[in-house]
């Protein structure tokens, strides 16, 4: 069993920035990527960036790229998503995400465990 807790959403103006951090605890040496996705109300939960362990490699949608860093700290099983130069359709609620695959998978069906959520909210 692995418990993930998100902070760091709140409400920003179009263009500000936000950095979000995921704490992983209970079973973490079974965790090699972590990541986040995110929802926007009336839509499916998407993909925003994820971290290997293995390699520090990272992936992100092409929506953020460009806008979003993922960095982690692996000994902490701790994640952040530095966001810059957000945008009112970054608006979602961001859930942090934990996998035992040893590689990145941008499908929600990948993830093994979910955080409960924090909102990020950009008004135009």
């Amino acid at each position: 069993q692995v418990q993930l807790a998100e902070s760091g959403g709140g409400l920003v103006q179009a263009g500000g920035s936000l950095r979000l951090s995921c704490a992983a605890s209970g079973r973490t040496s079974y965790v090699w990527t972590m990541g986040w996705f995110r929802q926007a109300p009336g839509k499916e939960r998407e993909f925003v960036g994820a971290i290997s362990w293995a390699d520090r490699s990272t992936y992100y949608a092409d929506s953020v790229e460009g806008r979003f860093t993922i960095s982690g700290d692996s000994a902490k099983n701790t994640v952040y998503l530095q966001m810059d130069s957000l945008k009112p359709e970054d608006t979602a609620m961001y859930y942090c995400v934990a996998s035992t695959n040893r590689y990145v998978d941008v499908t929600v069906a990948a993830y093994d465990y979910w955080g409960q959520g924090t909102q990020v909210t950009v008004s135009s």
